[in-house]
């Protein structure tokens, strides 16, 4: 499958890989060993790639044992893999090198040498037992890898002209007309109930059964549960609680995480290492609160408030759907034409989410809740910042909307009270582009060109 990735791989080879290696993170299924073998195979001649989840407990001593004699290291793996190094020519791949810390630390070293050119891929990357021991190389260049996003997931479906079309009606703030915005959501519902993860879009490709896709998502979201279970060791049940937690959570009209329906009892401090796990394993998209909406978001997080969106909308729809083994194609049909008795604000604004996230956005979200005031009392779904950043009007207040029917109440509200730090108030919804009131209204297929 084509992705957008490709490009900044070959960025780095052609202006960076003499100095860094690439450590390319996404969760399990993403497509990151996929994507590389396809780069190594088109770029380089010849891959040698090891992958830790197979190698044996001598493959991973050797970089311990061999690391003060780089010839013989090489001269070791070349013979092992059967695959000829070639100065300049080769890149080494180090798949899932979250398993061989050691491996990931010799990295400082291999760059220096400069023979060859390195990739490590993986996840739970900062997790402190995969850490533990070694001095994380300075010389990783990082780039996340997330599921297909709706550009690619058009291209996966042999449409290679509507995003363009959608891109110029964004720049040039025009409507698609009435014909073209029903094809663009009519792709938009399928991509939200499919997802962008590789093996459900290859399996919608080649079958264009609801049911086959479900089975492929309810492979991973186990595969999932596995690696909880395997990696997640001491607080494992933690984790697990908070992830069988997020459909019901999401499914509220007030989304911030309740630890409360957990465990009454529950504390973040008791629950943080958990949700960092799923965060830093790039299952979830965490949305943190922002008390003041100015410059550097980040300064003004509230750590502790948050929302927590799955990843893949697509697995949020297997994810919420598991009272039975397998979601019938029939409740998709439903939720493909939005005539299913059912919450589907959990899943519009879990995509926006993740299209936001996969453009690069950190993501925060206001909320206000004072009973003394009505004026200050509201909720702005998401905010972003400005790449470049000015003395003020730095901040976009985004509102998702499901219904047909909405105000703009909570953006007046925002607008009136922060003026000074916004620069444009948005409105995501199912309609076509338009403006009203002062506010820009934006069809969902139109999130990824914020």
């Amino acid at each position: 499958m084509r992705r957008k990735i490709y490009e900044q791989l070959l960025n780095w080879k052609e202006n960076d890989a003499d100095k860094t290696a690439l450590l390319l993170e996404g969760a399990r299924r993403v497509g990151k060993s996929y994507i590389v073998k396809e780069f190594a195979e088109k770029e380089y001649d010849s891959c040698l790639l090891i992958d830790f989840n197979q190698a044996s407990a001598e493959v991973k001593e050797a970089f311990d044992r061999l690391l003060n004699n780089l010839d013989t290291l090489f001269a070791y793996l070349s013979a092992l893999y059967n695959t000829p190094l070639y100065p300049g020519k080769t890149l080494i791949v180090f798949d899932e090198v979250q398993l061989c810390p050691r491996a990931r630390a010799a990295i400082k070293y291999l760059v220096a040498d400069g023979r060859y050119h390195y990739i490590e891929t993986g996840s739970l990357l900062s997790i402190k037992a995969n850490v533990a021991d070694i001095v994380i190389p300075s010389e990783e260049r990082h780039i996340k890898m997330y599921p297909l996003d709706f550009e690619e997931y058009l291209w996966a479906l042999g449409n290679e002209m509507l995003m363009p079309f959608i891109v110029d009606c964004h720049q040039k703030h025009h409507s698609l007309g009435a014909g073209m915005h029903r094809m663009a959501m009519d792709y938009l519902r399928q991509y939200l109930l499919v997802g962008g993860m590789p093996q459900a879009v290859n399996e919608y490709v080649s079958t264009k059964s609801f049911l086959h896709v479900d089975r492929v998502k309810r492979d991973i979201l186990e595969l999932y549960r596995g690696d909880i279970i395997k990696h997640a060791k001491g607080y494992e049940r933690k984790v697990e609680a908070v992830f069988d937690t997020i459909p019901s959570q999401l499914q509220r009209h007030e989304k911030s995480f309740r630890l409360s329906s957990i465990n009454k009892q529950a504390r973040f401090r008791d629950y943080e290492d958990a949700i960092f796990w799923l965060d830093d394993a790039m299952i979830v998209n965490n949305c943190y609160a922002s008390c003041e909406p100015g410059i550097g978001l980040r300064m003004n997080m509230e750590h502790s408030t948050m929302k927590c969106y799955m990843g893949d909308t697509g697995l949020l729809v297997s994810h919420a759907f598991d009272e039975n083994a397998i979601v019938n194609e029939e409740i998709y049909k439903k939720l493909l034409f939005g005539v299913l008795e059912f919450n589907e604000g959990m899943l519009i604004e879990n995509v926006v989410a993740q299209m936001l996230a996969s453009s690069g956005h950190k993501l925060y979200f206001y909320s206000n809740s004072s009973r003394d005031n009505a004026a200050d009392r509201m909720e702005i779904d998401f905010l972003i910042e400005k790449k470049a950043i000015t003395r003020g009007r730095n901040i976009t207040p985004i509102e998702v909307k499901s219904s047909k029917k909405y105000t703009f109440t909570s953006l007046e509200k925002f607008r009136k009270k922060f003026t000074q730090q916004i620069d444009r108030p948005l409105l995501i919804h199912s309609g076509d582009y338009m403006e009203k009131e002062g506010i820009q209204c934006l069809p969902l297929y139109m999130v990824p060109l914020l």
